[in-house]
């Protein structure tokens, strides 16, 4: 057994949990934070990415004992009160989900993705997106959302420069 200790979505929270617990169990079932899924358990789908120090992480393939001491945020964590993330809103908008398994994920992504470059362009998104699988919606319509979204959470930054 292991004492995990994180931030999630901003709480302290600590809990004693087997070695073998991956982060996505420790999230789920011993945090109650269900919207990050488990899709596949291998690394394939990205149903299950979180962000563990501000990096995109597939918590099904990561112990939650190595990263104890880390800050986690899941997609319950995005939002700040009633508003939701701009990422969030632009999947909203723009019909960027359909039956709304792998958008959990997708979001998260896509907020790393937008962290990392600012403003994107279509094939930028699609090639970042590789490691996310969505068996729904032909991804036309995610990809005008993280388009979007990009955009405005790039735009500070742009006005600054």
């Amino acid at each position: 057994m292991s004492e995990v200790k994180l931030t999630v979505n901003g709480r302290e929270v600590s809990r004693e949990v087997e070695d073998r617990t991956l982060l996505v169990t420790f999230l789920r079932e011993h945090l109650g934070l269900t919207g990050t899924h488990v899709g596949c358990d291998t690394s394939q789908c990205g149903a299950c990415t979180v962000h563990v120090d501000g990096h995109a992480v597939k918590s099904c393939t990561v112990l939650a004992a190595q990263v104890s001491g880390a800050s986690v945020t899941t997609i319950e964590g995005l939002a700040q009160g009633g508003t939701l993330h701009p990422m969030q809103e632009a999947f909203r908008t723009h019909h960027g989900l359909q039956c709304g398994f792998c958008t959990p994920g997708m979001i998260m992504m896509a907020v790393d993705i937008v962290e990392r470059h600012g403003a994107l362009d279509e094939e930028t998104i699609r090639k970042e997106l590789e490691g996310n699988i969505c068996r729904c919606t032909g991804y036309h319509n995610i990809v005008k959302a993280i388009k979007a979204a990009s955009e405005e959470m790039d735009a500070p930054a742009m006005a600054a420069e």
